[in-house]
């Protein structure tokens, strides 16, 4: 991948690329805006991501998997080709609970990579990142094995 893309082939990544996670797809997290140094994903809200049917706040699993998702195309934007990775530390602050009803949106910055690793940080929240539901920073590690689970193979 080239280290910048337009949001058009960001979603068509998003939509035809074996690297996305088909969790992600379930939990329905979808592609926002793009820049070399800020990768958008959202998730909308939905009553089956609900953590508690009480106050109708999102399960906080999705903000993680949200800010996980957001983190590794914040990677793949600068990179010069694909590669494979995984997730190696992951560390979320909550600091609020998210608006019921509200589309939720992860951005990240990949900044810093070296051979092996690729250091993020970004945060979750609703209207502005200067108003955020959760902060985190991550680690990822560059892998060479295989990693994913092809959706054949999902199938048997």
């Amino acid at each position: 991948m080239a280290p910048t893309m337009s949001l058009e082939a960001f979603v068509e990544f998003w939509e035809k690329s074996e690297y996305v996670s088909p969790y992600n797809r379930e939990l329905g997290l979808q592609p926002h805006s793009v820049r070399s140094d800020w990768c958008v994903l959202k998730v909308e809200y939905a009553r089956n991501l609900v953590g508690d049917p009480n106050t109708r706040v999102l399960h906080g699993g999705v903000i993680t998997a949200l800010l996980d998702a957001a983190f590794g195309f914040s990677i793949f934007m600068k990179l010069s080709q694909e590669r494979l990775m995984a997730t190696l530390d992951l560390r979320i602050d909550y600091l609020k609970p998210a608006t019921p009803d509200k589309t939720v949106l992860g951005g990240a910055v990949c900044y810093k990579m070296t051979a092996d690793l690729a250091f993020v940080r970004g945060c979750a929240y609703h209207e502005s990142a200067d108003d955020p539901i959760a902060t985190a920073v991550g680690i990822f590690m560059f892998t060479d094995g295989p990693t994913l689970i092809s959706n054949e193979k999902l199938a048997r």
